[in-house]
């Protein structure tokens, strides 16, 4: 593949990764428009988690089916299938159809969100895939901070149904462009033996456990039968899949791949910093609200620092990886991103809106640290024919440590507040817990190998194995 060929891909890959950042964002300024049209208030909240159910349930096995079938076959039909979810979203009757055209969206989800880091990683050495996978990261940034205003300017001016036609046009486009460009990757030239029964009993455990999560965020607490009931079955479940995967011939999750010191490491900072992080994007914005009588707009305005300074980081700490090594980079992000969770332990209704962009630039310093330096250690690491599957796994842990985040400090949130504690006290838990996380997340950095980037860089010129730990 030439050099323009791999910039269109560039460009079809940051359009396809962008419908899916932007998603989340969009959907939900529109939401209050919605339920006025089409009822369905009790159920309304499955448009979001049965969006993110499928989306983290199939981001696994989107990544090995690319292993197995080619990236351009399998990154198309997920960004089809995208498309479909969101054209059947627009039209939807009532709140029950929204709901299940909207896990078919989630199902395309899951691709966009792991394939375009794994086309990514295999297109590019490691000092241009760093920067790339840099700028791609950003793109979470702009979606994150336009998101609620598109939402916004589509409901008010044209109408809701448009949050989800937009995508056609620019899914489109994506999808020209890459259905020509990706013809230069080359399909894998060996038989694909499909792990039908792991991929059937990691959907069913995974999913029983992020219904458990699920649950017991909406009811706060973890002890209720249901939630017990779910936990228990995902876990025998999952217990069964580790079975069948360890005799598989083409395992859905290879299990060499945990063996790999630095894709453990990877699985597990992710995992950590993505429940701090989703703890600092939900309750930031309604302490402020609810303790320092900010406005809506105004408790969004001061999320701005995150965002950007985790758009800035994302591009700075793909270089400097190259320079310092992955571990000094993580360990530096993970430092931030624990500061920041103190800091907001300290918060009080006298907390001014400048003081609390200082602490949340912090936060997104840190996130910016550390994302995009363990997705391109683990890309350097893994063999080609498992580069879909690592990459989709560290996104994967990511999304699960995110939603059990955002469960656990909800769950604590709401036992503080039915012990009538105000709502200050009961978020100042909230953020100590979350604190908790980052010193585990801090601890957790020591797991990457050091000093290995300069290395992996010489030994990828050089044509050698670029395998670590082991």
């Amino acid at each position: 593949m030439d050099e323009t060929q791999k910039r269109w891909v560039f460009v079809g890959i940051v359009l396809s990764i962008f419908l899916a950042a932007i998603e989340s964002t969009v959907v939900a300024t529109a939401m209050p428009t919605v339920v006025a049209r089409l009822g369905g208030i009790r159920i309304y909240s499955w448009v979001f988690s049965g969006f993110l159910l499928t989306q983290t349930v199939t981001m696994p096995l989107w990544g090995r089916f690319s292993d197995l079938y080619g990236r351009r076959p399998i990154y198309l039909t997920g960004l089809m299938t995208f498309l479909i979810g969101s054209a059947l979203s627009g039209a939807a009757q009532n709140m029950g159809q929204l709901i299940v055209f909207r896990m078919i969206q989630g199902l395309g989800a899951g691709a966009l969100m792991t394939l375009g880091y794994t086309i990514i990683g295999e297109l590019f050495g490691l000092e241009r895939r760093a920067r790339m996978q840099g700028y791609i990261s950003s793109v979470w940034g702009v979606a994150s901070l336009i998101g609620p205003w598109v939402g916004g300017m589509l409901t008010d001016y044209v109408s809701w149904r448009w949050v989800f036609y937009i995508n056609l046009p620019i899914g489109a486009i994506a999808m020209a462009v890459l259905a020509t460009t990706l013809r230069g990757i080359p399909r894998p030239v060996r038989q694909p033996v499909v792990d039908w029964a792991g991929i059937a009993l990691f959907a069913a455990g995974v999913s029983a456990i992020l219904l458990a999560i699920v649950e017991a965020g909406r009811v706060g607490a973890w002890s209720t039968i249901d939630v017990v009931a779910l936990l228990g079955l995902g876990g025998l479940v999952l217990v069964g899949f580790v079975v069948v995967e360890r005799r598989a011939a083409e395992p859905i999750v290879p299990p060499r791949l945990f063996k790999n010191r630095m894709v453990a490491a990877a699985v597990v900072t992710r995992f950590l910093a993505g429940m701090a992080m989703f703890g600092a994007l939900s309750f930031v914005p309604l302490f402020l609200q609810s303790v320092t009588g900010a406005s809506a707009t105004g408790a969004g305005l001061v999320l701005t620092p995150f965002v950007l300074g985790w758009v800035l980081t994302s591009v700075l700490s793909a270089r400097l990886v190259l320079r310092v090594g992955f571990r000094k980079v993580v360990f530096t992000g993970m430092a931030a991103l624990t500061g920041a969770f103190l800091l907001f332990t300290r918060w009080s209704a006298a907390l001014t809106h400048g003081a609390a962009m200082v602490d949340v630039l912090l936060a997104g310093v840190g996130m910016g640290l550390v994302v995009v330096p363990m997705l391109i250690a683990v890309q350097s690491v893994v063999a080609r024919q498992d580069l879909g599957a690592a990459t989709s796994m560290t996104q994967f842990f990511m999304s699960i440590g995110g939603t059990l985040g955002l469960s656990v400090m909800g769950a604590v949130m709401s036992q503080r507040l039915h012990a009538a504690l105000p709502m200050a006290e009961a978020l100042h838990d909230v953020f100590v817990v979350g604190f908790a996380v980052c010193v585990a997340a801090l601890a957790s950095s020591f797991l990457v190998p050091p000093g290995r980037a300069q290395d992996l860089a010489r030994a990828e010129m050089r044509g050698e194995p670029t395998r670590v730990g082991g």
